[in-house]
């Protein structure tokens, strides 16, 4: 990034995370990121009031998304968003949730570094990292960057969630809509000009083959940047998160598979605490405002107060204790993990078949 600074835009959503969003946004903030497009549903902890006096203090825009019609609430926002002047005016667009932190790893791990090491790229795929939940039981009011420090070993191909990705992308018209994971929609004819690598800085093809979810994948995807993907907390917080559900997938239960597909423990990787000296000034000064330091505060009883409601249940209790029965998920063997990943390539060639015989 040269010149003047060029603009760089996160768009997410949002629903009953008030204990994380002000680590999360200082530490976004201090990475380069200087624009927020956060929509809001259903929220019960505050949520909605504190990115309300985020947006009053400027630190982010906040569109209310009550939820309607037959589109998830994240897809509703995604439309949406799609139309709103921040994205109209971003040089780059980031789709994110609140439990993933972008860890950019060459330079001094900002945005414009990550530019400047992969100047040609106008789209970077940038593969989850799965952190576990260390082996951490009680719901705690501390960072989730300094508690949750293990996670998957690079090369993990399996479960296939391993190498999901989001997308940070040049906004240069060539496609209409936002996506999860991936821009939607190209312009004829630009798609094939576009330039994507992953998170190695490996070159990507445009279109990716069964389902933009999925990347090709590298011995490390890793090098360069990833996403520290915070995905369950402590088991007391995936209580929770379980009452919660996904945004995107609203058929979809967040239970005992949601777990187990990402309480990965194998190795420590702490390279994203290079950051606080950037990102603790950031939150200490969002937390000296009164107001928001009362909502955080607030959010956070709110959620302790909802995991004794659910500690009661004897549905919750039996989740709680199961989680703790389970400890951390085994890391198969790599041919083991290929095997698997090609089987499920295999099975999703031979659905997409059926559905273009069926018309």
């Amino acid at each position: 990034m040269s010149g003047e600074r060029q603009r760089a835009l996160i768009v997410t959503t949002m629903r009953d995370e008030g204990p994380f969003i002000l680590e999360w946004l200082a530490h976004h903030k201090a990475i380069g990121f200087t624009d927020f497009l956060v929509y809001s549903n259903d929220c019960s902890d505050g949520t909605d009031a504190m990115l309300d006096r985020l947006a009053e203090m400027g630190h982010v825009v906040h569109v209310p998304n009550r939820p309607k019609g037959r589109k998830t609430v994240q897809w509703q926002a995604l439309s949406d968003a799609g139309r709103h002047p921040l994205v109209q005016q971003a040089d780059w667009i980031y789709g994110t949730d609140v439990d993933e932190f972008l860890n950019i790893k060459v330079g001094q791990g900002r945005l414009a570094d990550l530019f400047a090491h992969a100047p040609a790229a106008t789209g970077f795929a940038l593969a989850w990292r799965m952190f576990g939940n260390a082996g951490r039981v009680a719901f705690e009011d501390r960072p989730v960057l300094e508690q949750f420090t293990t996670c998957a070993p690079e090369g993990m191909l399996w479960p296939w969630r391993a190498i999901q990705f989001k997308s940070l992308y040049r906004n240069d018209g060539t496609y209409r809509k936002l996506g999860v994971h991936r821009p939607k929609d190209p312009r004829t004819g630009k798609e094939a000009r576009a330039v994507w690598v992953d998170g190695s800085n490996n070159p990507l093809p445009t279109k990716v083959p069964g389902g933009a979810t999925l990347v090709p994948t590298f011995a490390n995807q890793y090098g360069m940047a990833q996403i520290n993907h915070y995905a369950l907390g402590s088991v007391e917080n995936f209580l929770v998160k379980r009452l919660r559900g996904r945004p995107n997938h609203a058929d979809e239960p967040i239970d005992l598979a949601y777990w187990i597909d990402r309480n990965f423990n194998a190795v420590e990787d702490t390279s994203i605490a290079r950051i606080a000296p950037l990102s603790r000034p950031l939150l200490a000064e969002l937390m000296d405002d009164p107001v928001l330091a009362g909502l955080h505060k607030a959010a956070v009883e709110w959620r302790r107060r909802k995991i004794r409601e659910l500690l009661l249940d004897s549905d919750g209790f039996y989740l709680y204790a199961r989680l703790q029965q389970l400890g951390s998920t085994e890391v198969l063997p790599q041919q083991r993990q290929r095997l698997l990943m090609n089987q499920l390539m295999r099975m999703r060639a031979e659905v997409m078949r059926r559905k273009a015989i069926a018309g």
